[in-house]
């Protein structure tokens, strides 16, 4: 039983790395069992797959480098990771796992329609090899899910497992053969947001803000705290919605999902689908002045206040 790992990181970026996400889905792979291989799609993606060499319990890295792949387009990864499957025979791949990002959910359903098998998705447990936790109805109830499809697809939530070292390993390289380009679909271009915090889903602290920010330009009380404790800064569904701040920000079950070690919530009340976003957070601290807002049900700490006497006292303090 060999399972393959789909590496996740930034497409087209100088010093390009491999994604903390990666860590996390080979962590589920090793509970599945048996070897692990990881692939690096993409175009000059030399120092990735020396990365991924390096990851603890990697036993091989297969590297496709190649124009085609330059920017992960699904339809030009999904066939070359579906070749890799059919030509690994009965004894080769028995399950292909990615993480549950924008890059994973893009590719593996197409993996899975061309290998006409079902996919299991954002698993948070490994049972046993053909039996996988996974949360339904945003967080709210956990279905065990049995699959007896020869080859198992599946999306792994990385909150649900703690990621590998990444280093310790020592991997072969193989290089593969590309796949012809599928036509279907070219890059365009790109608008990447460039800030000096940390990425909201690899952050140890976040600080995150609600409805109850009143516009767009009250983030900057965020923003002072978020610096002081060097935290990445999240939103929820409403702030976004009402055009406080962009939705590369949103944190719940339509936005990122995150687990820090420290999340602060600042005037939100706390809606199931944010809570499916961050309850899997380790300290959990809720600001807002609405005693009874369901946010507290979910908090170690609870301050009931103003946000806006609250938190410029906190960074004040910091």
């Amino acid at each position: 039983m060999t399972v393959l790992v789909i590496a996740d990181f930034l497409q087209g970026q100088e010093n390009a790395a491999i994604a903390p996400a990666t860590l996390n889905t080979v962590a589920a792979a090793a509970e599945i069992g048996g070897d692990v291989h990881v692939l690096v799609a993409g175009q000059a993606v030399g120092g990735v797959a020396e990365a991924a060499a390096k990851i603890a319990g990697v036993a091989k890295v297969l590297v496709a480098d190649n124009a085609a792949y330059a920017h992960l387009l699904p339809e030009n990864v999904a066939p070359l990771i579906v070749a890799l499957v059919l030509e690994s025979g009965a004894k080769g791949y028995s399950h292909v796992l990615a993480p549950a990002t924008t890059n994973g959910k893009n590719i593996l359903p197409r993996v899975a329609a061309l290998l006409d098998v079902d996919q299991i998705s954002e698993i948070i447990s490994v049972e046993s090899a053909n039996t996988f936790k996974r949360p339904i109805y945003a967080g709210n109830a956990i279905a065990t899910v049995q699959s007896s499809a020869a080859i198992k697809v599946i999306t792994v939530r990385t909150t649900g497992f703690d990621p590998v070292a990444a280093e310790g390993g020592s991997a072969s390289v193989e290089a593969i053969a590309a796949a012809p380009d599928a036509g279907k679909s070219k890059f365009v271009g790109e608008e990447l947001a460039k800030s000096d915090r940390p990425e909201l889903t690899a952050a140890k602290v976040v600080v995150s803000g609600g409805r109850g920010m009143g516009n767009g330009d009250n983030f900057n009380h965020l923003y002072a705290l978020a610096d002081k404790l060097g935290a990445a800064v999240g939103a929820s569904r409403a702030a976004v919605d009402a055009g406080f701040v962009p939705n590369d920000m949103q944190v719940g079950q339509t936005g990122k999902i995150v687990a820090p070690q420290l999340y602060i919530a600042v005037g939100i009340s706390g809606a199931i689908q944010h809570l499916a976003g961050m309850k899997d957070s380790k300290v959990i601290v809720a600001i807002n002045k609405d005693e009874e807002a369901p946010i507290f049900q979910v908090a170690d700490y609870g301050l009931v206040a103003d946000l806006f006497d609250a938190v410029p006292e906190l960074a004040s303090q910091l």
